[in-house]
């Protein structure tokens, strides 16, 4: 009788230990993917200048609530590209030379993001997850491509460093959606998009040819992101 209730302890403890396995209430892991992004102004005579590629890669760690409900944390490295077309004016000398300034973005940013992420139950091996939440950003580095074209005259473009010409931080509203596929275990790859819409202006100054104009816009990306957490 001892030894019966002996292996039955044991079977309970060993299917116990399994099930806490599959349903570990944290994971952690790595992501990348590329990204599209873009700058949004909002100022007299601004133009965005398309969509620009780039890339982010960072840390995942989610801590479970419950078994489907949990909040999804980490670390991004955000390489977020876009443009914006503007009036400007430089000076040659004594002369004051006015035109156009199509300037490319290449703003590199540490993201913090905290998100609270749904998912279904397994459907077979797979689950689908949704996510929302907010990140914020610090900017570590800023340059651009510009490229100026005078009212008269030959374009003339040049790399220049604009880290003085953002704001440090960036707030952000960040909607999610993808897929987890076991491996076995708590081992999943994971794939899915991520829109992180920008809702604060991140340029500082006054525009060079009408100071009365503040340079403003907003800057969004939509990623597609891979990655794998234990």
């Amino acid at each position: 009788m001892k030894k019966i209730t002996l292996i039955f302890i044991l079977a309970a403890f060993l299917g116990a230990s399994s099930a806490y396995s599959q349903q570990k209430p944290f994971v952690f892991g790595f992501k990348a993917g590329p990204t599209m992004g873009w700058m949004k102004p909002d100022a007299k005579g601004y133009d965005s200048d398309g969509i620009k590629p780039g890339f982010t890669w960072g840390f995942i760690a989610d801590f479970f609530l419950m078994e489907n409900y949990g909040i999804a944390t980490g670390f991004d490295v955000v390489f977020l590209n876009g443009g914006i077309k503007m009036p400007h004016q430089v000076l040659d000398g004594t002369d004051t030379i006015s035109g156009n300034l199509n300037r490319k973005y290449k703003l590199k940013y540490i993201q913090i993001p905290v998100t609270l992420k749904l998912r279904t139950k397994e459907l077979g091996k797979f689950r689908i997850f949704g996510q929302i939440g907010l990140g914020t950003s610090f900017l570590i580095g800023a340059k651009a491509d510009d490229e100026f074209t005078p009212d008269e005259g030959e374009p003339v473009s040049e790399e220049v460093d604009i880290y003085d010409d953002i704001t440090f931080m960036r707030e952000s509203l960040i909607l999610g959606a993808g897929i987890e596929f076991s491996l076995g275990g708590s081992t999943n790859l994971t794939a899915g998009f991520v829109f992180n819409n920008g809702f604060m202006n991140i340029l500082k100054g006054e525009n060079s040819v009408d100071p009365t104009i503040n340079n403003k816009a907003n800057a969004n990306y939509l990623a597609l992101e891979f990655g794998i957490v234990f």
